[in-house]
């Protein structure tokens, strides 16, 4: 009657850990893709590695091409450079603690920054570029940028 299935009490203690590891992956999955959506974000907004010029037509173009012009944008800036390095930000490599959580770049980096002109907030929008040369302030999750907070000028040498 207390007769019990060995073979099933086997399977019970081997799937167990491995049921056990399983719940706890898919628990991570939309975490970490609802990082990775945000890190992406992150660079459809503010990341340019390569500008073809740095002038109003720049902005323009990418302003459109970036989806950032239904309304227009008020302002918006660009890193340019490597991925990486702005990445490196989030942890020591290139990056110190700033305040409020944010992280500040020990490097500056090129930037571009876009300001609407003014005027209607429908299309087309027209954009003013500036270019500089600054440090930059992100907040990171996760070792990933997800927000660009500011740029600062960077000290005198």
């Amino acid at each position: 009657m207390g007769r019990k299935e060995p073979f099933l009490e086997d399977m019970v203690m081997v799937l167990s850990p491995v049921f056990l590891a399983f719940m706890l992956y898919l628990g991570l999955i939309p975490q970490t893709l609802a990082q990775n959506d945000r890190y992406k974000e992150f660079l459809r907004k503010h990341y340019d590695p390569k500008p073809k010029g740095h002038d109003d037509s720049y902005c323009d173009t990418m302003m459109k091409r970036r989806n950032m012009t239904k309304p227009c944008k008020d302002t918006n800036t660009f890193v340019h450079g490597n991925s990486d390095d702005i990445r490196a930000v989030c942890d020591d490599r290139n990056g110190e603690p700033y305040r409020d959580g944010l992280r500040r770049s020990m490097s500056a980096f090129q930037i571009t920054t876009c300001t609407h002109r003014g005027g209607s907030t429908r299309p087309p929008c027209r954009y003013r570029a500036f270019t500089a040369s600054r440090i930059i302030v992100i907040h990171c999750e996760h070792g990933f940028p997800v927000h660009l907070e500011k740029t600062i000028l960077p000290p005198r040498p």
